[in-house]
């Protein structure tokens, strides 16, 4: 069974947080907490608290322990983008771009059979 949590309108780069994203992709959940928490990066922060997020969605509604679920799936897709004007010489303006990221994360439970 699979557990989701999501995040939206996260205000980093999707370009920065797939960084983040895919140093955890495929792992078990105590190895990806560890990770994100010793990793220097903007966004393992808030990945961190997306994953807290779905593991107690998992403790909550199965109570599953962490040390049986892993990272089956995260996705970081492309928010909106706010955009600001910067004024430059001769009247003219540089548009600035602030974009956003979503994230989805998928945690599932590890197969018995496979670790033996």
């Amino acid at each position: 069974m699979a557990f989701e949590a999501k995040l939206k309108y996260l205000h980093i780069s999707p370009r920065k947080t797939r960084l983040v994203a895919d140093l955890v992709r495929g792992k078990d959940v105590e190895e990806a907490q560890t990770i994100l928490k010793f990793t220097v990066k903007g966004a393992s922060e808030p990945i961190l608290k997306l994953l807290n997020s779905a593991v107690s969605n998992a403790k909550t509604l199965q109570n599953i322990e962490p040390n049986d679920l892993f990272i089956s799936k995260i996705t970081v897709d492309e928010g909106p983008v706010l955009k600001r004007i910067l004024p430059k010489s001769r009247g003219r303006g540089e548009i600035i771009k602030k974009r956003m990221s979503h994230v989805n994360l998928v945690l599932d439970i590890k197969n018995k059979k496979n670790e033996s």
